[in-house]
């Protein structure tokens, strides 16, 4: 009965963590979503059902695609700033990812962020087009992505690519 105090010490101890999570130092999908939010005062709608979604692109794809988030931002306050969004982008993220594509014209911006998870890789994909910004989250099996893409390449079976502008 002595150390009855080391009770509401453990308790807090263990929700240190969450609560420091809580209080804005967000990482990854999530903080991303909530640093765009606060930069440029809009409202983020998550798409209803993601997780039974993700659920059913796991199974249909065998495994190669799932964790899938999306948020999307109507009435985006357009244009904004290629750099300063790739910025903000990048710096909430965390470390370990890398941008894979930059696409930007004047009223279109893609970015493409990668990071390796063991076997997998999560994806994390921000289009914004006018008025609209898009976030999508998910996470790839990079041999899968391989095999599927491999389907799209042209073969030309007796054509030597070498001499073929002769």
């Amino acid at each position: 009965m002595k150390h009855i105090w080391v009770i509401p010490v453990a308790c807090v101890t263990l929700m240190l963590p969450a609560t420091m999570q809580a209080g804005g130092v967000e990482s990854g999908f999530d903080g991303v979503v909530r640093a765009i939010e606060n930069r440029y005062h809009v409202h983020a709608e998550r798409v209803p059902l993601t997780g039974l979604v993700s659920v059913v692109s796991r199974v249909t794809t065998k495994n190669g695609v799932g964790g899938l988030s999306i948020a999307e931002f109507d009435d985006f306050p357009a244009p904004a700033d290629g750099e300063e969004l790739n910025s903000l982008v990048t710096d909430k993220l965390g470390a370990g990812w890398e941008r894979m594509i930059r696409d930007t014209s004047k009223n279109e911006q893609t970015l493409i962020f990668v990071h390796p998870k063991g076997v997998r890789m999560a994806m994390l994909i921000v289009d914004l087009e006018g008025n609209e910004l898009d976030l999508v989250a998910l996470s790839v099996d990079p041999r899968h992505l391989k095999d599927e893409i491999s389907h799209y390449e042209h073969h030309h079976e007796g054509v030597d690519i070498a001499n073929a502008s002769e």
